[in-house]
């Protein structure tokens, strides 16, 4: 059921149902019971409230929410859609869904490879210290969208390391003449990685970086320029 949906069958429950409802005059007509304080509205018995309750319930049971994505600062400012069995979707969409919440996060203080944020992106990977963090990025991304890169999960601290894992495993694809690559792949430069995000109208490719200016950033970049991609999904 739709959101919209669901919401026309509560107002459709709201207008057809009756609750018990005992009414308590506020102007004292009514003496309430000895050391309780008379209501001053009507009050629903338990009853009524329940049976809404259920009714409530079974109409936004086939409804799905979204989940919220923490940006810069611990705001939120994405969502990702869920699935019927309540998981956020594991994959590239959930990779470009997070990574559009993170643009902005900055090293603090700046020149240092380091910040509160990236520091929870440097625990995606295995025993890696503070240190340029493109990898890191990249990690982290995998890791919360349930795509973790490595054989065991453990995440890489080097682009060299990324790329020769995809490699082993088959998700490697050298750059050339008609290659394209989908929205959440990892794009590999020469030691630098980032996120497709999507592919441009003219060919060119959007991306999402960590370690790019000492920040979380948005770039685009002509088709030709990396070495190659991650598939993520």
């Amino acid at each position: 059921m739709s959101l919209a949906a669901a919401i026309a069958r509560i107002d459709e429950i709201k207008s057809t149902f009756t609750p018990d409802l005992i009414p308590v005059p506020s102007n004292g007509g009514a003496a309430a019971p000895a050391g309780t304080a008379a209501p001053t509205a009507v009050t629903a018995t338990a009853s009524s409230a329940n049976g809404f309750s259920n009714l409530l319930n079974g109409a936004m049971s086939n409804t799905l929410p979204a989940v919220p994505i923490s940006g810069p600062g611990g705001f939120v400012n994405a969502t990702v859609p869920v699935t019927s069995n309540g998981g956020a979707p594991a994959g590239a969409q959930a990779m470009v869904a997070l990574a559009q919440g993170e643009v902005g996060q900055a090293e603090f203080p700046p020149g240092s490879n380091d910040s509160p944020r990236i520091a929870t992106y440097r625990e995606a990977t295995a025993g890696s210290g503070v240190g340029p963090w493109c990898a890191y990025f990249t990690s982290w991304l995998g890791e919360q969208a349930g795509t973790p890169l490595g054989d065991n999960g453990q995440g890489f601290g080097r682009v060299d390391d990324v790329y020769a894992w995809a490699q082993r495993v088959g998700r490697a694809v050298p750059n050339g003449p008609g290659v394209v690559p989908n929205p959440g792949d990892l794009i590999v430069w020469d030691e630098h990685i980032g996120m497709v995000e999507q592919v441009l109208p003219d060919g060119r490719i959007q991306t999402i970086e960590g370690n790019s200016s000492d920040q979380v950033k948005r770039n685009v970049h002509e088709q030709g320029s990396a070495l190659g991609y991650v598939r993520m999904s």
